[in-house]
């Protein structure tokens, strides 16, 4: 059965399209066209940072991360970056006797902007915190150390098949994809999302009711 759900943040929580165009605008490029080398970068199969390289030859992301906020424009995300079923599919999954946690790769900041939403959570753990980042599974074991049910009883929630579902179901998590954001819909023709996705999902809001479907069939 499963009794603890953790969520990856950007594209599966949290909507990241204000956050990647305020990064156009920051080394002056066409919001499109860095949208349009972001899609091609990643359906190459490549980090998608290097859509800063491509751009800007040279770029230094931690470095520009600093000016940014010494010029007062510091990245980050608040309530209304959130996706509308987020907040509403938290609150669910915790009344239905859930344990639910946040992980994903994110700098130190981003776990000070997470905490700052005050969400239904138990968990909130950013790979900054934790020294190592996805796609390494020892990313995921760092996960299952701080849930208190097995890795079976865990399903891990996430956008891309890379760096979320192919790393998490090799640690032994049962794993959900969600259709959104540009790796979901890149990826979900890929075999190996139905070889190891536990679950598909277009919306947060399905979660509970799907969870609860499969652990009737497991009972």
């Amino acid at each position: 059965m499963i009794r603890a759900v953790v969520f990856d943040v950007g594209e599966c929580l949290v909507d990241e399209t204000r956050i990647f165009g305020e990064w156009a605008d920051w080394i002056g490029v066409p919001r499109h066209t860095f949208s349009a080398v972001f899609g091609s970068v990643i359906a190459a199969g490549l980090d998608h940072r290097q859509t800063f390289e491509l751009l800007r030859p040279g770029f230094d992301l931690a470095a520009e991360r600093a000016r940014r906020t010494a010029a007062g424009q510091a990245e980050g995300f608040g309530e209304d970056d959130l996706y509308p079923d987020a907040r509403p599919a938290l609150t669910a999954l915790r009344a239905a006797g859930l344990w639910v946690g946040i992980a994903g790769n994110q700098p130190v900041r981003a776990g000070g902007d997470l905490r700052a939403l005050n969400l239904p959570i138990d968990l909130i753990g950013t790979s900054d915190d934790w020294g190592v980042s996805k796609p390494d599974i020892a990313f995921f074991h760092a996960v299952a150390s701080r849930v208190p049910f097995d890795a079976k009883e865990t399903l891990y929630v996430g956008d891309r098949l890379e760096n979320d579902v192919l790393p998490a179901a090799a640690a032994g998590f049962r794993t959900a994809l969600i259709r959104r954001g540009p790796w979901a819909y890149i990826h979900q023709g890929d075999p190996r999302v139905e070889l190891e996705t536990t679950m598909r999902i277009d919306t947060l809001t399905d979660l509970p009711e799907r969870i609860k479907a499969f652990n009737a069939a497991a009972d």
